[in-house]
């Protein structure tokens, strides 16, 4: 049934005020009587999850095999269900509950064939393989992450539609009415062996970010304030209304940091904020950072109470149980203790129900990612694009620029040169040479960004390409070079290290962040201050994504819908053949006092 939010808060209003005044109610003479009998106690587990971005099966999609990787993790949801079973087996049923923290329906090739090639939303169409093996689980709640927001909002509500439990986003509001555009929250009974059940409200809380992630699909339509704001609003409203434990679920970072700077008042990675600031809070499931974090305790500032945190990695690698003991004392329940630590999927096998249930979805995707698209003349991989100019990132580049110069023909700025920007989004991507199918292309560009461009001077390309080269570590010029410890400077992710294609340019990593970028030509010249480029760029970047200078202030000249990966899967199909030569060169290249570092 599709969750009515004002229903669904009436309903939760209501219930609360019944338990509140039903526990509120208990003679002093019964309290005694129980307390020389010993007190009576409940344990409960809630199990949670987040960034499932799309896994069911411990499948990759891009590799067209088993998932793998150097910690020999695995994925999906089938995976988890195993570990829930265990864990309810153990626990009983009826003394857990399920949620998760956000970004599920995006991330694989299965999650975006339901959302673009037979879409959820076609009149008849498919329930979201998501939506499924997340209904037959048995979830009770999942926060939204931002990428929910990808497909734009029609996909979010079909999506919503499908699933037997609420998507909460208590920081997600309508643009116009500044209410709640989903459920806040949603409200729990676990029953006891001694008389009043045990309330566990679960409040939901989405990133701000998503506003200028996916501004093209959200703006004028949602607005999305900070979590701590949001929190310190429910959290006691959701006590007043008889919650015995709050638990948050959030999708957002516990490092207090925001990658696009001061462009929001808005803290991105807020959750031990929100637990250093907001009383009342017992527990929080943590998402968005893809970092594991088996337990965390917070002090809140105000009560010194001890707030636990946890984040299960990502992907469902693994599975996070917080273990709560209460205790009944005057007449209602209180939280006595709570920890928590994570469960490894790759223990455990897949479970077969799950994996039958979706079978058929999961073999219409292997068969769409295996098409022929066209021919490669020369293998072409990523495995040292971080740190070398290579063919692989060239190829997007190429498609980027080709495609803005015949969107901008017969335009104003159709005379300007057009620069591009690509950065590597994944260090296993492949295209072999023969024969190029779709996942090879896709496993290119693992993200859901659309193109851009914006009109750009030769000063702040400049900035941009200083900006991009915080990357790298600073290594003196005698200094042993090893390529594993080169790069990812102060945590910065390989997809915010940006290759600028059109420029040539070198990166001094002998010297300081900051004054690394010497010798930027273009067509061979040194690059004036004052030159004008129209620079092709993603979504991401051009909306503040990375906090890179001067891009999200720009002029915007033209903007697309189109995924990038679309456009590079047609752009192949078009050409029928792939040639690196046609397009590879060595623009950049990394140096020590100006002596080439490979």
């Amino acid at each position: 049934m599709p969750l009515n939010r004002r229903k669904f808060l009436e309903k939760s209003a209501v219930t609360g005020a019944g338990v509140a005044l039903a526990g509120a109610v208990s003679a002093p003479g019964a309290q005694a009587a129980e307390a020389k009998r010993g007190a009576k106690r409940y344990a409960f587990t809630v199990l949670g999850t987040t960034d499932l971005h799309g896994n069911v099966f411990n499948w990759d999609y891009f590799t067209d095999k088993e998932f793998d990787d150097k910690d020999h993790n695995d994925v999906g949801l089938a995976k988890v269900s195993t570990l829930v079973n265990r864990v309810r087996a153990e626990k009983g049923r009826r003394n857990t509950l399920l949620i998760d923290a956000g970004d599920t329906i995006q991330g694989t090739q299965l999650s975006y064939y339901y959302a673009k090639v037979d879409p959820i939303t076609a009149k008849g169409g498919p329930v979201h393989p998501m939506a499924q093996a997340m209904n037959a689980m048995g979830y009770d709640a999942a926060a939204l992450g931002n990428h929910e927001f990808n497909y734009g909002i029609p996909v979010l509500r079909k999506f919503e539609e499908q699933c037997r439990f609420p998507l909460l986003g208590a920081n997600a509001l309508d643009a116009k009415t500044l209410r709640p555009a989903f459920a806040p929250y949603s409200m729990h009974r676990l029953p006891t062996p001694h008389g009043r059940d045990v309330k566990v409200a679960v409040l939901g809380l989405t990133n701000p970010g998503i506003a200028i992630w996916d501004k093209a699909n959200v703006q004028g339509k949602m607005t999305f304030p900070g979590l701590e704001e949001q929190a310190a609003k429910w959290v006691p409203k959701l006590r007043s209304m008889g919650a015995d434990v709050v638990i948050v679920s959030a999708h957002s970072g516990s490092s207090g940091t925001s990658s696009y700077g001061d462009q929001l008042p808005y803290i991105e990675n807020a959750a031990a904020l929100v637990a250093e600031q907001v009383p009342g809070i017992d527990a929080i499931l943590v998402g968005h950072a893809h970092t594991e974090i088996p337990e965390y305790f917070v002090t809140n500032k105000k009560t010194g109470k001890q707030v636990v945190l946890s984040e299960p990695l990502k992907w469902g690698q693994r599975l996070t149980l917080f273990d709560f003991e209460l205790v009944w004392e005057k007449g209602c329940w209180k939280v006595e203790k709570v920890g928590a630590k994570v469960l490894n999927s790759n223990t455990v096998e897949e479970d077969s129900k799950i994996t039958k249930l979706l079978v058929d979805e999961h073999e219409k995707v292997v068969a769409y990612v295996n098409q022929v698209i066209g021919t490669n003349a020369a293998e072409m991989t990523s495995a040292e694009a971080p740190y070398k100019d290579v063919p692989i990132i060239d190829l997007i580049n190429h498609i980027q620029a080709d495609t803005v110069k015949q969107a901008l023909a017969g335009t104003e700025h159709a005379s300007l040169p057009v620069l591009s920007q690509a950065a590597c989004f994944s260090r296993s991507a492949r295209i072999p040479a023969g024969e190029v199918t779709i996942r090879d292309v896709a496993g290119l560009y693992v993200f859901e960004n659309t193109l851009e461009a914006r009109l750009m001077t030769g000063a702040q390309m400049k900035a941009y390409l200083e900006f991009s080269a915080n990357y790298f570590v600073q290594t003196a010029p005698d200094a042993v070079v090893d390529p594993a410890k080169l790069t990812n400077a102060n945590g910065t992710p390989d997809y915010n290290y940006d290759v600028v294609s059109g420029l040539a340019y070198e990166i001094d990593i002998a010297k300081p962040a900051g004054s690394r970028v010497t010798g930027v030509r273009f067509e061979g010249q040194p690059l004036a201050d004052d030159a004008k480029f129209v620079f092709a760029v993603n979504n991401y970047r051009a909306n503040g994504g990375g906090n890179f200078p001067h891009v999200a202030a720009a002029p915007v000249l033209w903007s697309n819908s189109e995924e990038i990966r679309n456009t590079m899967i047609a752009w192949v199909k078009a050409k029928g053949s792939i040639d690196p030569a046609a397009f590879a060169g060595i623009d950049w290249k990394l140096t020590r006092n100006g002596t080439p570092v490979f």
